[in-house]
């Protein structure tokens, strides 16, 4: 990703800042999407992504990537400047549970604490993508039109 500096921030009413995500929003929970709210997009921004990945994860893929992708939520239009709990608006990417749509966190069992990084990113370019991209497609895609992004990180252990 570009380096894309902002002052842009995003909040969840659902846990604080490096603080646990309550079991609601994860796979032993309803699996249902935390509600996010941002503000201060760069001057601008035409559209928005949103993306939860799992750096934690020890997966490593063939072509080179990293981590468990959680979600990937794309065409988001400008004007919007909140998701609401359990969304099923805008476009959805695949998860690396190969569904489309949220997929909440479950780390393995006796794997301790992850985190989750949830991302809000802006774009300089009204977006018409695709359904079913995966975060990593959708990335390469969007690559040129990051304006600025920031991020919420939770955190989640099983047990």
């Amino acid at each position: 990703m570009p380096f894309a500096l902002s002052k842009m921030t995003l909040i969840s009413s659902a846990f604080e800042p490096n603080g646990r995500i309550p079991a609601k929003h994860t796979g032993e929970g309803e699996n249902v999407s935390p509600a996010l709210a941002w503000e201060n997009p760069p001057d601008g921004t035409r559209s928005f992504a949103v993306i939860c990945h799992d750096p934690d994860a020890p997966l490593v893929s063939a072509n080179g990537t990293y981590g468990f992708v959680h979600w990937a939520l794309y065409n988001i239009p400008a004007a919007i400047r909140s998701l609401d709990e359990g969304t099923r608006e805008h476009t959805a990417g695949v998860n690396d549970m190969k569904k489309t749509g949220y997929g909440g966190p479950m780390p393995p069992e006796g794997h301790g604490s992850h985190r989750y990084y949830f991302w809000i990113i802006a774009l300089n370019e009204e977006t018409r993508l695709e359904p079913g991209l995966s975060m990593w497609e959708l990335l390469e895609r969007i690559e040129p039109n990051i304006i600025g992004m920031n991020r919420l990180v939770g955190t989640y252990s099983r047990g």
